[in-house]
C-alpha cells in the first residue's frame, strides 16, 4: 500500500509538469492500485513477479515516461509502461489464481473500462 501512496503522490506532482488530461492521474493511480492488490502474478520478460515487484518497475517506467511529456491519458500509460518491454519488446502477461495468463495491456484496458463505468454511474 505504500507503493500506492507514493505512486499517488508522484503521479499528482508529475501531472502538473506534464499537463496530462484531468483524469489521467486518477485513473493511472487506480490501476497500479489494482495492480498491487490484485494478488495476481506478473510477467515480464519470461519471469513472474510479485504484484509489487511489477508496481515498482511499472512506475519507474511511468515516471520516466511523465518527465519527457510521453504520457496523457490512461491509454498511454497502459500503452507504454504497462504492457510490453521497452528492451525486448515482448508483452507483459498477468495471472490470477489458477486461471490462464493474459496479456496486461488487455488486463487493464478492461479494469479501466469497468473503473470508467463505475464512476460515470456514480456521478
Amino acid at each position: 500500500m505504500k507503493n500506492v501512496l507514493l505512486l499517488l503522490t508522484l503521479i499528482c506532482s508529475a501531472s502538473f509538469a506534464a499537463e496530462p488530461k484531468d483524469q489521467t492521474p486518477i485513473e493511472v493511480a487506480h490501476l497500479v492500485a489494482y495492480l498491487e492488490t490484485s494478488g495476481c502474478e506478473f510477467n515480464r520478460n519470461g519471469s513472474w513477479y510479485s504484484p509489487e515487484k511489477a508496481v515498482e518497475h511499472i512506475d519507474r517506467k511511468y515516471r520516466y515516461l511523465v518527465k519527457r511529456g510521453l504520457v496523457d491519458s490512461a491509454e498511454q500509460f497502459i500503452d507504454r509502461a504497462a504492457s510490453r518491454s521497452s528492451m525486448s519488446g515482448r508483452s507483459y502477461l498477468v495471472k490470477c489464481g489458477e486461471a490462464e495468463s493474459v496479456e496486461s495491456s488487455a488486463w487493464f484496458t478492461d479494469e479501466l473500462q469497468r473503473f470508467r463505468a463505475a464512476r460515470q454511474q456514480d456521478s
